[in-house]
Protein backbone atom coordinates (compact mmCIF):
# COMPACT_ATOMS: atom_id res chain seq x y z
CA UNK A 1 0.00 0.00 0.00
CA UNK A 2 1.43 3.37 -1.05
CA UNK A 3 0.27 5.07 2.16
CA UNK A 4 2.21 2.48 4.18
CA UNK A 5 5.37 2.12 2.11
CA UNK A 6 6.96 3.83 -0.83
CA UNK A 7 9.97 3.01 -3.00
CA UNK A 8 10.60 6.79 -3.13
CA UNK A 9 12.44 6.37 0.17
CA UNK A 10 14.66 3.47 -0.84
CA UNK A 11 17.88 5.48 -1.16
CA UNK A 12 17.34 7.22 2.18
CA UNK A 13 16.81 3.85 3.86
CA UNK A 14 19.81 2.29 2.15
CA UNK A 15 22.22 5.07 3.16
CA UNK A 16 20.74 5.24 6.64
CA UNK A 17 20.98 1.52 7.35
CA UNK A 18 24.52 1.02 6.06
CA UNK A 19 25.76 4.14 7.85
CA UNK A 20 24.01 3.25 11.10
CA UNK A 21 25.62 -0.17 10.99
CA UNK A 22 29.01 1.56 10.66
CA UNK A 23 28.27 3.59 13.80
CA UNK A 24 27.29 0.40 15.60
CA UNK A 25 30.60 -1.10 14.48
CA UNK A 26 32.58 1.73 16.05
CA UNK A 27 30.51 1.59 19.24
CA UNK A 28 31.02 -2.14 19.72
CA UNK A 29 34.75 -1.91 19.03
CA UNK A 30 35.08 0.90 21.59
CA UNK A 31 33.18 -1.19 24.12
CA UNK A 32 35.32 -4.28 23.49
CA UNK A 33 38.61 -2.40 23.80
CA UNK A 34 37.84 -0.40 26.95
CA UNK A 35 35.46 -2.37 29.16
CA UNK A 36 37.91 -4.39 31.28
CA UNK A 37 39.37 -1.37 33.06
CA UNK A 38 36.09 0.53 33.25
CA UNK A 39 33.35 -1.98 34.09
CA UNK A 40 35.01 -5.41 33.98
CA UNK A 41 35.21 -7.85 36.87
CA UNK A 42 38.24 -5.97 38.23
CA UNK A 43 37.28 -2.61 36.74
CA UNK A 44 36.64 0.71 38.41
CA UNK A 45 32.85 0.17 38.37
CA UNK A 46 32.41 -3.61 38.05
CA UNK A 47 29.29 -4.89 36.32
CA UNK A 48 28.79 -7.73 38.88
CA UNK A 49 28.49 -5.15 41.68
CA UNK A 50 26.07 -3.08 39.63
CA UNK A 51 23.69 -5.91 38.72
CA UNK A 52 23.54 -6.96 42.38
CA UNK A 53 22.34 -3.45 43.30
CA UNK A 54 20.09 -2.62 40.35
CA UNK A 55 17.15 -4.86 39.32
CA UNK A 56 16.58 -6.01 35.76
CA UNK A 57 13.45 -3.91 35.37
CA UNK A 58 15.47 -0.74 36.00
CA UNK A 59 18.33 -1.62 33.64
CA UNK A 60 17.39 -4.49 31.29
CA UNK A 61 20.54 -6.31 30.20
CA UNK A 62 21.66 -9.78 29.21
CA UNK A 63 24.33 -9.41 31.88
CA UNK A 64 21.71 -9.69 34.62
CA UNK A 65 21.51 -13.36 33.68
CA UNK A 66 25.26 -13.92 33.85
CA UNK A 67 28.39 -11.81 33.67
CA UNK A 68 32.02 -12.55 32.95
CA UNK A 69 34.65 -10.57 31.11
CA UNK A 70 34.79 -13.30 28.47
CA UNK A 71 31.05 -13.11 27.93
CA UNK A 72 31.13 -9.31 27.66
CA UNK A 73 33.99 -9.47 25.16
CA UNK A 74 32.13 -12.12 23.15
CA UNK A 75 28.99 -9.95 23.03
CA UNK A 76 30.91 -6.82 22.02
CA UNK A 77 32.94 -8.54 19.30
CA UNK A 78 29.87 -10.42 18.06
CA UNK A 79 28.09 -7.08 17.77
CA UNK A 80 31.04 -5.67 15.84
CA UNK A 81 31.09 -8.62 13.43
CA UNK A 82 27.34 -8.46 12.86
CA UNK A 83 27.51 -4.70 12.29
CA UNK A 84 30.31 -5.19 9.77
CA UNK A 85 28.20 -7.79 7.97
CA UNK A 86 25.26 -5.38 7.76
CA UNK A 87 27.56 -2.65 6.42
CA UNK A 88 28.55 -5.12 3.69
CA UNK A 89 24.88 -5.72 2.80
CA UNK A 90 24.09 -8.94 4.69
CA UNK A 91 20.69 -7.68 5.84
CA UNK A 92 19.58 -7.22 2.22
CA UNK A 93 20.68 -10.73 1.27
CA UNK A 94 18.39 -12.54 3.72
CA UNK A 95 14.61 -12.77 4.18
CA UNK A 96 12.79 -9.87 5.81
CA UNK A 97 12.40 -11.61 9.17
CA UNK A 98 16.12 -12.43 9.28
CA UNK A 99 17.08 -8.83 8.47
CA UNK A 100 14.87 -7.64 11.31
CA UNK A 101 16.54 -10.21 13.56
CA UNK A 102 19.99 -8.85 12.62
CA UNK A 103 19.00 -5.34 13.67
CA UNK A 104 17.24 -6.61 16.81
CA UNK A 105 20.37 -8.47 17.93
CA UNK A 106 22.48 -5.34 17.44
CA UNK A 107 20.01 -3.32 19.51
CA UNK A 108 19.72 -5.88 22.32
CA UNK A 109 23.48 -6.32 22.58
CA UNK A 110 24.16 -2.60 22.74
CA UNK A 111 21.26 -1.97 25.14
CA UNK A 112 22.75 -4.65 27.40
CA UNK A 113 26.09 -2.84 27.40
CA UNK A 114 24.69 0.66 27.94
CA UNK A 115 22.43 -0.41 30.79
CA UNK A 116 25.35 -1.77 32.83
CA UNK A 117 27.85 0.87 31.68
CA UNK A 118 27.01 3.29 34.51
CA UNK A 119 28.98 6.57 34.46
CA UNK A 120 31.01 5.53 31.44
CA UNK A 121 27.89 5.19 29.29
CA UNK A 122 25.97 8.22 30.50
CA UNK A 123 26.40 10.21 27.28
CA UNK A 124 23.54 11.38 25.12
CA UNK A 125 24.82 9.66 22.00
CA UNK A 126 24.40 6.26 23.70
CA UNK A 127 20.64 6.83 23.99
CA UNK A 128 20.57 8.31 20.49
CA UNK A 129 22.18 5.18 19.04
CA UNK A 130 19.69 2.97 20.89
CA UNK A 131 16.65 5.03 19.84
CA UNK A 132 17.80 5.11 16.23
CA UNK A 133 18.74 1.43 16.33
CA UNK A 134 15.30 0.52 17.67
CA UNK A 135 13.60 2.12 14.68
CA UNK A 136 16.08 0.43 12.33
CA UNK A 137 14.80 -2.99 13.44
CA UNK A 138 11.50 -2.33 11.66
CA UNK A 139 12.67 -0.53 8.50
CA UNK A 140 12.81 -3.74 6.48
CA UNK A 141 15.21 -4.63 3.68
CA UNK A 142 15.20 -4.96 -0.11
CA UNK A 143 12.23 -7.34 0.04
CA UNK A 144 9.86 -4.50 0.96
CA UNK A 145 9.57 -0.81 0.20
CA UNK A 146 10.56 1.47 3.10
CA UNK A 147 7.69 2.05 5.57
CA UNK A 148 6.70 5.71 5.33
CA UNK A 149 5.70 5.95 8.98
CA UNK A 150 9.13 4.93 10.23
CA UNK A 151 11.00 7.08 7.73
CA UNK A 152 9.10 10.06 9.14
CA UNK A 153 9.79 8.95 12.70
CA UNK A 154 13.50 9.16 11.87
CA UNK A 155 12.89 12.82 11.04
CA UNK A 156 11.16 13.17 14.40
CA UNK A 157 14.32 11.87 16.09
CA UNK A 158 16.47 14.30 14.10
CA UNK A 159 14.10 17.16 14.93
CA UNK A 160 14.43 16.50 18.67
CA UNK A 161 18.22 16.22 18.45
CA UNK A 162 18.60 19.55 16.67
CA UNK A 163 15.69 21.54 18.11
CA UNK A 164 16.45 20.32 21.63
CA UNK A 165 20.08 21.40 21.28
CA UNK A 166 19.01 24.79 19.98
CA UNK A 167 16.50 25.41 22.76
CA UNK A 168 18.89 24.39 25.54
CA UNK A 169 21.36 26.95 24.24
CA UNK A 170 18.86 29.79 24.06
CA UNK A 171 17.57 28.95 27.55
CA UNK A 172 21.05 28.48 28.95
CA UNK A 173 24.25 30.47 28.80
CA UNK A 174 23.88 34.16 27.90
CA UNK A 175 26.81 33.88 25.48
CA UNK A 176 24.56 31.93 23.10
CA UNK A 177 22.15 34.85 23.01
CA UNK A 178 24.83 37.52 22.53
CA UNK A 179 26.62 35.30 19.96
CA UNK A 180 29.95 35.12 21.85
CA UNK A 181 30.10 31.47 22.98
CA UNK A 182 32.55 30.48 20.26
CA UNK A 183 35.05 32.98 21.60
CA UNK A 184 35.71 30.21 24.14
CA UNK A 185 34.17 26.91 23.04
CA UNK A 186 36.78 25.70 20.56
CA UNK A 187 39.39 26.05 23.32
CA UNK A 188 37.38 24.70 26.27
CA UNK A 189 35.41 21.89 24.59
CA UNK A 190 35.92 18.40 26.07
CA UNK A 191 38.28 17.05 23.43
CA UNK A 192 39.73 19.48 20.86
CA UNK A 193 40.73 18.14 17.46
CA UNK A 194 43.68 18.95 15.20
CA UNK A 195 41.88 21.95 13.68
CA UNK A 196 40.44 23.34 16.92
CA UNK A 197 43.40 25.67 17.47
CA UNK A 198 42.78 27.22 14.05
CA UNK A 199 39.01 27.46 14.62
CA UNK A 200 39.68 29.24 17.91
CA UNK A 201 41.79 31.86 16.17
CA UNK A 202 39.17 32.78 13.57
CA UNK A 203 38.16 36.47 13.80
CA UNK A 204 35.51 37.22 16.39
CA UNK A 205 32.98 38.40 13.76
CA UNK A 206 33.28 34.93 12.17
CA UNK A 207 32.60 33.32 15.54
CA UNK A 208 29.46 35.41 15.87
CA UNK A 209 28.33 34.31 12.41
CA UNK A 210 29.00 30.69 13.43
CA UNK A 211 26.72 31.04 16.45
CA UNK A 212 23.97 32.79 14.48
CA UNK A 213 24.14 30.10 11.79
CA UNK A 214 23.97 27.42 14.48
CA UNK A 215 20.79 28.97 15.90
CA UNK A 216 19.23 29.06 12.44
CA UNK A 217 20.10 25.44 11.68
CA UNK A 218 18.96 24.15 15.07
CA UNK A 219 15.84 26.25 15.64
CA UNK A 220 14.44 26.98 12.17
CA UNK A 221 15.74 24.36 9.76
CA UNK A 222 14.42 21.31 11.70
CA UNK A 223 10.85 22.50 11.16
CA UNK A 224 11.43 22.20 7.42
CA UNK A 225 12.19 18.48 7.80
CA UNK A 226 8.42 17.90 7.79
CA UNK A 227 7.84 19.90 4.60
CA UNK A 228 7.43 18.25 1.17
CA UNK A 229 10.48 17.54 -0.96
CA UNK A 230 12.74 19.12 -2.01
CA UNK A 231 12.42 21.41 1.04
CA UNK A 232 12.92 18.57 3.54
CA UNK A 233 15.97 17.35 1.64
CA UNK A 234 17.47 20.84 1.57
CA UNK A 235 16.94 21.13 5.34
CA UNK A 236 18.69 17.79 5.85
CA UNK A 237 21.64 18.92 3.70
CA UNK A 238 22.01 22.08 5.80
CA UNK A 239 22.08 19.94 8.95
CA UNK A 240 24.68 17.64 7.40
CA UNK A 241 26.90 20.60 6.50
CA UNK A 242 26.66 21.96 10.05
CA UNK A 243 27.53 18.58 11.51
CA UNK A 244 30.55 18.24 9.23
CA UNK A 245 31.71 21.65 10.49
CA UNK A 246 31.48 20.27 14.02
CA UNK A 247 33.37 17.14 12.98
CA UNK A 248 36.22 19.33 11.76
CA UNK A 249 36.28 21.50 14.87
CA UNK A 250 36.27 18.89 17.64
CA UNK A 251 35.81 15.30 18.85
CA UNK A 252 32.28 14.38 19.92
CA UNK A 253 32.41 10.60 19.55
CA UNK A 254 29.71 9.51 17.10
CA UNK A 255 27.18 12.24 17.98
CA UNK A 256 27.83 14.27 14.83
CA UNK A 257 28.11 11.22 12.60
CA UNK A 258 24.87 9.72 13.91
CA UNK A 259 23.11 13.04 13.34
CA UNK A 260 24.43 12.99 9.77
CA UNK A 261 23.11 9.44 9.38
CA UNK A 262 19.66 10.56 10.52
CA UNK A 263 19.73 13.56 8.18
CA UNK A 264 20.74 11.34 5.26
CA UNK A 265 17.46 9.43 5.64
CA UNK A 266 15.59 12.64 4.75
CA UNK A 267 17.58 13.40 1.59
CA UNK A 268 15.25 11.44 -0.60
CA UNK A 269 12.12 11.71 -2.68
CA UNK A 270 10.29 10.52 -5.79
CA UNK A 271 13.23 11.34 -8.09
CA UNK A 272 15.15 8.51 -6.45
CA UNK A 273 12.42 5.90 -6.86
CA UNK A 274 13.67 2.76 -8.52
CA UNK A 275 11.87 0.35 -10.81
CA UNK A 276 10.67 -2.23 -10.38
CA UNK A 277 9.34 -1.54 -6.88
CA UNK A 278 9.80 -4.24 -4.23
CA UNK A 279 6.99 -6.66 -3.62
CA UNK A 280 4.13 -5.63 -1.35
CA UNK A 281 4.67 -5.76 2.37
CA UNK A 282 3.29 -8.81 4.21
CA UNK A 283 0.39 -8.17 6.56
CA UNK A 284 2.32 -9.24 9.65
CA UNK A 285 5.05 -6.71 8.84
CA UNK A 286 2.59 -3.86 8.30
CA UNK A 287 0.93 -4.72 11.62
CA UNK A 288 4.21 -4.71 13.50
CA UNK A 289 5.27 -1.39 11.96
CA UNK A 290 1.94 0.22 12.83
CA UNK A 291 2.21 -0.96 16.45
CA UNK A 292 5.78 0.30 16.73
CA UNK A 293 4.84 3.69 15.31
CA UNK A 294 1.98 3.96 17.80
CA UNK A 295 4.33 3.02 20.66
CA UNK A 296 6.86 5.67 19.63
CA UNK A 297 4.17 8.34 19.38
CA UNK A 298 2.87 7.49 22.86
CA UNK A 299 6.38 7.51 24.35
CA UNK A 300 7.10 10.83 22.63
CA UNK A 301 4.78 12.71 24.97
CA UNK A 302 7.32 13.37 27.73
CA UNK A 303 10.23 14.27 25.40
CA UNK A 304 7.93 16.61 23.47
CA UNK A 305 6.72 18.22 26.69
CA UNK A 306 10.36 18.59 27.75
CA UNK A 307 11.04 20.69 24.65
CA UNK A 308 8.38 23.16 25.79
CA UNK A 309 9.50 23.23 29.42
CA UNK A 310 11.45 26.12 30.90
CA UNK A 311 13.30 23.46 32.90
CA UNK A 312 14.33 21.55 29.81
CA UNK A 313 16.47 18.47 30.49
CA UNK A 314 19.35 17.42 28.29
CA UNK A 315 20.18 13.83 27.33
CA UNK A 316 17.46 12.13 29.36
CA UNK A 317 16.02 8.63 28.93
CA UNK A 318 12.47 8.27 30.22
CA UNK A 319 12.36 4.47 30.29
CA UNK A 320 15.07 1.80 30.51
CA UNK A 321 14.85 0.77 26.85
CA UNK A 322 15.86 4.24 25.55
CA UNK A 323 13.15 4.13 22.86
CA UNK A 324 12.35 7.89 22.89
CA UNK A 325 14.69 10.33 24.65
CA UNK A 326 15.55 14.00 25.13
CA UNK A 327 18.73 15.48 23.72
CA UNK A 328 20.81 18.64 23.92
CA UNK A 329 24.37 19.79 24.48
CA UNK A 330 26.38 22.71 25.85
CA UNK A 331 23.65 24.65 27.56
CA UNK A 332 26.54 26.38 29.31
CA UNK A 333 30.06 27.10 28.07
CA UNK A 334 33.28 27.13 30.08
CA UNK A 335 35.32 30.30 29.67
CA UNK A 336 38.51 28.79 31.11
CA UNK A 337 39.97 25.36 30.44
CA UNK A 338 41.17 23.36 33.41
CA UNK A 339 42.83 19.97 33.09
CA UNK A 340 43.53 17.35 35.75
CA UNK A 341 47.14 16.29 35.21
CA UNK A 342 48.12 13.01 36.87
CA UNK A 343 51.73 12.38 37.84
CA UNK A 344 53.70 9.67 39.59
CA UNK A 345 57.08 9.23 41.20
CA UNK A 346 59.26 6.25 42.01
CA UNK A 347 60.70 7.99 45.07
CA UNK A 348 59.84 6.23 48.31
CA UNK A 349 60.03 9.50 50.24
CA UNK A 350 58.51 12.78 49.01
CA UNK A 351 60.94 15.72 49.17
CA UNK A 352 61.17 19.09 47.42
CA UNK A 353 63.56 17.41 44.96
CA UNK A 354 61.17 14.61 44.04
CA UNK A 355 60.86 14.12 40.27
CA UNK A 356 57.29 13.69 39.08
CA UNK A 357 56.51 12.05 35.74
CA UNK A 358 53.29 12.78 33.89
CA UNK A 359 50.83 10.23 32.52
CA UNK A 360 49.74 10.95 28.94
CA UNK A 361 46.27 10.42 27.52
CA UNK A 362 45.14 10.04 23.94
CA UNK A 363 42.59 12.84 23.72
CA UNK A 364 43.39 15.15 26.63
CA UNK A 365 45.73 18.12 26.39
CA UNK A 366 48.93 17.25 28.21
CA UNK A 367 52.24 17.91 26.52
CA UNK A 368 51.92 21.49 25.29
CA UNK A 369 53.74 20.84 21.99
CA UNK A 370 51.46 17.98 21.01
CA UNK A 371 48.80 18.93 18.46
CA UNK A 372 45.39 17.48 19.46
CA UNK A 373 44.42 14.42 17.48
CA UNK A 374 41.24 13.33 15.73
CA UNK A 375 39.53 10.35 17.39
CA UNK A 376 35.82 10.74 16.68
CA UNK A 377 33.73 8.77 15.96
CA UNK A 378 35.73 6.55 18.36
CA UNK A 379 34.81 7.31 21.97
CA UNK A 380 37.61 7.73 24.54
CA UNK A 381 35.49 7.34 27.67
CA UNK A 382 38.19 7.87 30.30
CA UNK A 383 39.47 11.02 28.59
CA UNK A 384 35.96 12.47 28.45
CA UNK A 385 35.32 11.79 32.12
CA UNK A 386 38.62 13.43 33.07
CA UNK A 387 37.37 16.59 31.34
CA UNK A 388 34.24 16.49 33.51
CA UNK A 389 36.43 15.83 36.57
CA UNK A 390 38.23 19.14 35.99
CA UNK A 391 34.85 20.90 36.11
CA UNK A 392 33.94 19.37 39.47
CA UNK A 393 35.38 16.61 41.68
CA UNK A 394 31.83 15.28 42.07
CA UNK A 395 32.10 13.74 38.60
CA UNK A 396 34.82 11.42 39.88
CA UNK A 397 33.40 10.26 43.22
CA UNK A 398 32.47 6.84 41.89
CA UNK A 399 35.60 6.00 39.91
CA UNK A 400 38.59 8.31 40.37
CA UNK A 401 39.88 6.62 43.52
CA UNK A 402 39.76 3.26 41.78
CA UNK A 403 41.59 4.72 38.81
CA UNK A 404 44.44 5.99 41.01
CA UNK A 405 44.67 2.62 42.76
CA UNK A 406 45.03 0.87 39.43
CA UNK A 407 47.79 3.24 38.32
CA UNK A 408 49.65 2.53 41.55
CA UNK A 409 49.24 -1.19 40.93
CA UNK A 410 50.29 -0.91 37.26
CA UNK A 411 47.04 -2.54 36.19
CA UNK A 412 47.58 -3.67 32.62
CA UNK A 413 44.02 -3.03 31.41
CA UNK A 414 44.00 0.49 32.84
CA UNK A 415 47.36 1.35 31.31
CA UNK A 416 46.01 0.31 27.91
CA UNK A 417 43.63 3.27 28.07
CA UNK A 418 46.59 5.66 28.27
CA UNK A 419 48.82 6.97 25.51
CA UNK A 420 51.99 6.73 27.60
CA UNK A 421 52.96 5.04 30.86
CA UNK A 422 55.93 6.93 32.37
CA UNK A 423 56.83 3.94 34.57
CA UNK A 424 57.64 1.04 32.26
CA UNK A 425 60.16 -0.33 34.75
CA UNK A 426 57.63 -0.87 37.57
CA UNK A 427 54.78 0.73 39.51
CA UNK A 428 55.21 4.23 40.97
CA UNK A 429 55.47 4.71 44.72
CA UNK A 430 53.15 7.73 44.76
CA UNK A 431 50.50 9.29 42.51
CA UNK A 432 49.33 12.88 42.68
CA UNK A 433 47.00 15.04 40.60
CA UNK A 434 47.07 18.75 39.94
CA UNK A 435 44.71 21.03 38.06
CA UNK A 436 46.34 23.28 35.47
CA UNK A 437 44.83 26.16 33.57
CA UNK A 438 45.28 25.57 29.82
CA UNK A 439 44.78 27.92 26.90
CA UNK A 440 45.65 27.83 23.23
CA UNK A 441 48.80 29.73 22.37
CA UNK A 442 48.73 32.72 20.08
CA UNK A 443 50.20 32.73 16.58
CA UNK A 444 53.28 34.50 17.96
CA UNK A 445 53.73 31.96 20.78
CA UNK A 446 53.33 29.07 18.37
CA UNK A 447 56.03 30.42 16.06
CA UNK A 448 58.37 31.14 18.96
CA UNK A 449 57.93 27.96 20.99
CA UNK A 450 56.25 25.37 18.77
CA UNK A 451 53.65 24.90 21.54
CA UNK A 452 49.94 24.61 20.80
CA UNK A 453 49.03 25.03 24.45
CA UNK A 454 50.16 27.23 27.31
CA UNK A 455 49.52 26.05 30.86
CA UNK A 456 49.94 27.76 34.21
CA UNK A 457 48.76 28.15 37.81
CA UNK A 458 48.70 24.53 38.99
CA UNK A 459 46.76 23.74 42.15
CA UNK A 460 46.49 20.51 44.09
CA UNK A 461 43.68 18.15 43.21
CA UNK A 462 44.90 14.95 44.86
CA UNK A 463 47.83 14.99 47.31
CA UNK A 464 50.58 12.37 46.92
CA UNK A 465 48.87 9.02 47.46
CA UNK A 466 50.31 5.55 47.87
CA UNK A 467 48.85 2.05 48.19
CA UNK A 468 50.57 1.78 51.52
Amino acid sequence: MEWFSSSAYWLGRLVFQRSLAAVYLVAFIAAARQFRALIGERGMLPVPDFVRRVPFRSAPSLFHLRYSDRLFAACAWAGALLAAAVVAGAADAVPLWAAMLFWAVLWVLYLSIVNVGQTWYGFGWESLLLETGFLAVFLGNDEVAPPVLLMWLLRWVLFRVEFGAGLIKMRGDACWRDLTCLYYHHETQPMPGPLSWFFHHLPKPVHRVEVAANHFVQLVVPIALFAPQPVAGAAAVLIICTQLWLVLSGNFAWLNWLTIVLAASAVDGPRFARAPSPAGSPLWYETVVALVAALVLVLSYRPARNLLSRRQLMNTAYEPFHVVNSYGAFGSISRIRHEVVIEGTADEVITPDTVWREYAFHGKPGEVRRLPRQFAPYHLRLDWMLWFLALSPSYGYSWFGGFVERLLAQDRDTLRLLRHNPFPEGPPAFIRARVWRYRFTTWQELRATGAWWHREAPREFLPPTTLR
